[in-house]
């Protein structure tokens, strides 16, 4: 029996794994003086609903992902809503999406009155499965979400290989995964579009905000036009010389949203996200380090992988936001995840909990919500073909709960306290047979 399984585990008597105090290594954001400034500054001006800090923060956001274009947004969710619109879904359509995934990444789909036709994860990824993907595509189709879940960038190239030869535009939500890479490429730059949410608890935090990135300019001014009412010169002198939009049937809508809805960021939070944006690279690759000091310790350890890109692949992991393990049961004698997850946690781990986000593809919302009121569910109210699915019919994706769980969040490379929490992993795992 080796060193760390030579006493009991904590859920059997045992000592815990995990006594250091933490101190601040899962304190989240990191909030300074500068940022605080940055944003008084704003507040004591009185220009919280103004443009020009916003427009300073789009062109500094879009120069460090590589994107011609970024448009700040109120929120993540408003943010993918107008890429979407930008990238022509409308009523009857579809929109192909990740199951597992927060309910913002596909939602807008309905408000926009198409439907989403949900597809299967990479068990290993947690990402949307190009092999699932093709077989979903219909004359209706217009976009395919992808998400990078969890930090984990998806197998872009297969994805975009699909959209370009069938025809299909691509959004990617980034809200998991900002600054990551795939294959050497930033996140957010390889599809047509993308979203990503800015909110506090994001591995990028500006408070409350979302971006929208693109290297289209007509999804740009199309995405402008359909939210940011100021950006599109005055209709009531049609002064548009100031306009950020030149298509001329856009221009047709000048000073008002296409959508009906403001989808302008707060300037406190462009104040503090043009901060936090001069730190998130250092903060993230400190934040890398000590995840990767955390896989390490843990590498060859049965029933428990790595939820991160192999090593030399070009691709990494971000600022790591909700961090994931991946669970293999079978190596462990069978044992749950639910199980092994309890016993991590009364080794001094709070974190450890199975699976993730519930999938979206059994949730009402998507089956029988009348959106528009028209008697009828707004997934089949504009002709589309009935796409709903049940329980039973994505499979990786309905097993979440036994196929991955939490782990620390760690936001500085402290390797005592790393230690520690790899150890409790270890302890349970390798000490699995107390378990059964």
């Amino acid at each position: 029996m080796s060193a760390t399984t030579s006493a009991s585990l904590a859920i059997r008597g045992g000592p815990r794994a995990v006594r250091s105090d933490p101190g601040d290594m899962f304190k989240w954001p990191i909030v300074t003086r500068e940022d605080e400034e940055a944003v008084l500054e704003v507040l004591r001006r009185g220009a919280m609903s103004g443009t020009e800090i916003t427009k300073l923060f789009e062109r500094e956001f879009a120069d460090w992902l590589g994107a011609k274009y970024a448009l700040a947004c109120c929120n993540g969710t408003a943010s993918l809503q107008a890429a979407m619109w930008a990238c022509g879904v409308g009523a009857g359509d579809e929109v192909i999406a990740p199951t597992m995934t927060y309910w913002a990444s596909c939602t807008s789909a309905l408000a926009l009155g198409a439907a989403v036709n949900f597809a299967d994860i990479d068990p290993e990824t947690l990402c949307i499965a190009p092999s699932d993907i093709e077989a979903r595509i219909g004359p209706r189709t217009r976009v395919i979400v992808v998400v990078h879940y969890a930090g984990h960038p998806c197998d872009m190239d297969p994805i975009m290989e699909i959209a370009r030869r069938r025809g299909v535009k691509v959004v990617e939500d980034v809200s998991h995964a900002h600054g990551g890479l795939y294959k050497g490429r930033r996140l957010g730059t390889i599809g047509d579009a993308a979203g990503m949410s800015l909110m506090s608890g994001k591995s990028f935090p500006a408070g409350e905000g979302g971006m929208l990135v693109t290297n289209d300019r007509l999804i740009y001014e199309r995405a402008v036009a359909y939210g940011h009412y100021e950006r599109t010169g005055v209709a009531s002198n049609f002064n548009v010389a100031d306009a950020q939009v030149t298509e001329p049937e856009l221009l047709r809508y000048a000073g008002i949203t296409l959508s009906g809805a403001k989808h302008r960021i707060n300037q406190l939070a462009s104040a503090m996200g043009r901060v936090q944006l001069r730190h998130y690279p250092a903060r993230m690759a400190e934040i890398q380090k000590a995840m990767n000091r955390f896989w390490d310790l843990l590498e060859g350890v049965p029933g428990i992988r790595p939820h991160r890109p192999a090593a030399g692949s070009g691709s990494t992991m971000a600022g790591w936001y909700f961090a994931r393990g991946i669970y293999h049961g079978e190596e462990l004698g069978g044992i749950s995840c639910a199980k092994f997850c309890e016993a991590v946690r009364a080794e001094g781990v709070p974190m450890c909990f199975p699976g993730a986000n519930k999938p979206l593809h059994v949730h009402p919302v998507f089956h029988t919500a009348d959106l528009f009121r028209m008697g009828r569910p707004t997934v089949l109210s504009f002709g589309q073909r009935d796409v709903r699915q049940g329980p039973g019919t994505l499979s990786a994706a309905e097993r979440i709960d036994e196929i991955a769980f939490g782990v620390p969040w760690f936001k500085h490379d402290r390797p005592d306290i790393i230690a520690e929490y790899a150890a409790a992993y270890r302890k349970v795992a390798e000490g699995a047979g107390e378990l059964r």
